[in-house]
C-alpha cells in the first residue's frame, strides 16, 4: 500500500432491502473514510434531481469528495421505463466503470445501482465485469433494492435493511434533514 492507495484491499459491500437507511449507511461510511483521507466519488443513479442534504454537505469537502446524480430530472417508475432512461443509465454507469477502473478514488459508491439492474436500464454482465476487474485497492459499495443474486455472489458483504415499522405509513411525510 503506497500513500496513494489508503487501502491495501478494497472489498466489494452492498446494502440492499425494502427498509430505510441504505443510502444513508453508504454515506456515514462516505464520511468515515474522508476523515481517514481517502478520495471518495459517489454516483447517485435514478435519484431524480432532488436537493439532497448530502449534495450540499459534499460542497465542504470538494477536495476529496464528488457526488454526482445522474439520469433524467424526474423518478424512474417501474414498467415505464423509456429508452431515453435506459440510453442516460448506460451512459452513466460506462462513466461509473471508468471511476471504479481509473483507481484514482479509494471509495467507490454506486448508489441505487441495484435498482437500474432491476429495471433493465444497466445489464447485469456489465456491472458484474466491472466487480471483478475493480483495482484491488478500492472499496466498492453498490446500493438499492432487488439486488441481483449474481451481484450478491461477488460481494464481500451484504446488508439488507428491512422494514419493520415506518412511519410515512402514518402519514408522516419526508423531512428536511432526515429523508432528503
Amino acid at each position: 500500500m503506497t500513500d496513494k492507495h489508503r487501502l491495501a484491499k478494497g472489498l466489494v459491500q452492498v446494502y440492499t432491502g425494502d427498509g430505510k437507511g441504505k443510502t444513508t449507511a453508504a454515506l456515514g461510511l462516505v464520511f468515515r473514510a474522508l476523515g481517514h483521507g481517502f478520495r471518495v466519488h459517489v454516483m447517485q443513479f435514478m435519484k431524480g434531481q432532488t436537493v439532497y442534504g448530502e449534495l450540499e454537505s459534499a460542497k465542504r469537502f470538494r477536495d476529496c469528495l464528488t457526488i454526482e446524480q445522474v439520469g433524467r430530472s424526474q423518478f424512474v417508475k417501474q414498467g415505464e421505463q423509456t429508452q431515453t432512461d435506459r440510453d442516460m443509465a448506460r451512459e452513466a454507469f460506462a462513466r461509473a466503470r471508468a471511476l471504479v477502473s481509473s483507481g484514482d478514488y479509494d471509495l467507490v459508491v454506486l448508489d441505487e445501482l441495484n435498482c437500474a439492474v432491476d429495471f433493465d436500464l444497466v445489464e447485469l454482465e456489465a456491472v458484474k465485469e466491472m466487480i471483478r476487474n475493480k483495482p484491488l485497492h478500492t472499496e466498492l459499495v453498490i446500493t438499492g433494492r432487488n439486488v441481483h443474486p449474481q451481484i450478491i455472489e461477488l460481494a464481500d458483504l451484504v446488508t439488507e435493511m428491512r422494514e419493520i415499522k415506518h412511519y410515512y405509513a402514518d402519514g408522516q411525510p419526508a423531512r428536511t434533514g432526515i429523508e432528503s
